[in-house]
């Protein structure tokens, strides 16, 4: 395979059927799509659904790269979007959860997927209730022979946006924008932080929490004040409310094209969130393959072998995690010196901590 830049040409391998993979809406919860009748003689009798958490289907990050590897699953096996094929309901707020993942269970899908870790709990509780459903959660861990958990090294790849940001950084300040703090994102910081001092401890990091998945007004005044401080360079983990930090970015941009001011988005490749005019202000994205997984888990509930009580982690190793093709906003010189510390982290030369120390 030929890789792009930092090795990531995950779709080819995808087309390939290799295992790769290992937080906004105000919406009312509603139905992704009709619940309508089965496909032609195409379509399998398998089916598969998905809860998002709160920040939304549409999110451009963490939810929506779920639903992308859903509806791949179910273009790929002629099924049709609604009952019998591939659906999802959206969660307004954390008490959707429980309600979601029963409707789609009760219209019978074969695997139901929770996405985040906010479902941890409904999750629990619904798989105790309902022992014959087939439930998979992203980014949690939950013990039930009836769930399978799915779990990201989102250390490793927020290890090199730290590189990448202190390799790049001319004002050597930088910042992380986190959604809320539980230890998902946690991971992301901890990595950042990691990667950053790998290059120059001496560089500042500003670290804020919003609280927050799905609230881009709090994005947007949080970078402000990050930029206005002198931070060239913010990297978000915040799902929906991330959105804010690049609308900021983009202000500055157009205000004054000269502005050095760069986003580094997170979960999916968030490069045309950073477009604006001729120029783009995204640096790369850590990118968390949870289509990939959701596809992988998808396969092996079709063909009989859902892995109900097990955990599986997905790293750099394994393409699970890493970055975004910077599409020459990183010159080569600077790649290499990713490409470097990233054989490290694969090679046990650096191990990336989960937590701030």
């Amino acid at each position: 395979m030929t890789k792009r830049k930092f090795g990531l040409g995950l779709s080819l391998m995808l087309a390939a059927g290799t295992l790769l993979a290992g937080c906004g809406s105000d919406e009312k919860t509603s139905s992704g799509g009709s619940e309508g009748e089965k496909g032609g003689e195409e379509t399998s009798d398998f089916s598969v659904a998905m809860v998002t958490d709160v920040g939304g289907v549409d999110d451009k990050s963490f939810n929506q790269s779920a639903w992308e590897g859903l509806q791949q699953f179910g273009e790929e096996k002629g099924l049709e979007k609604g009952d019998g094929g591939y659906d999802y309901l959206q969660s307004a707020s954390d008490a959707d959860y429980n309600t979601n993942l029963n409707n789609l269970i009760r219209r019978d899908f074969d695997v139901v997927y929770g996405i985040g870790f906010l479902m941890e709990g409904a999750v629990k509780e619904i798989a105790e209730q309902q022992p014959e459903a087939q439930i998979a959660i992203i980014d949690a861990v939950v013990d039930a022979p009836n769930v399978a958990s799915v779990l990201f090294k989102e250390q490793e790849g927020a290890f090199l946006a730290g590189v990448a940001a202190a390799l790049m950084s001319e004002s050597k300040k930088i910042g992380f924008v986190g959604g809320m703090e539980i230890p998902v994102i946690e991971r992301f910081e901890a990595g950042f932080l990691e990667g950053v001092a790998a290059v120059d401890e001496s560089i500042e990091v500003d670290v804020q929490y919003t609280g927050a998945f799905d609230k881009a007004e709090l994005g947007k005044t949080t970078a402000n004040r990050m930029y206005s401080a002198g931070a060239d360079i913010i990297f978000h983990a915040a799902g929906g409310t991330g959105n804010g930090v690049f609308t900021e970015a983009k202000e500055r941009k157009e205000a004054n094209p000269d502005t050095p001011v760069w986003v580094i988005g997170v979960d999916s490749d968030q490069y045309d969130e950073g477009q604006t005019g001729d120029t783009n202000v995204t640096l790369t994205s850590v990118l968390k393959r949870v289509d990939s997984a959701v596809i992988n888990i998808s396969e092996q509930a079709m063909n009989g072998e859902f892995p109900g009580g097990e955990t599986i982690t997905y790293g750099l190793s394994d393409e699970g995690v890493g970055l975004a093709d910077s599409r020459g906003a990183i010159p080569e010189d600077v790649l290499k010196q990713i490409e470097d510390y990233k054989q490290q982290v694969i090679d046990g030369d650096i191990e990336v901590p989960e937590t701030v120390e």
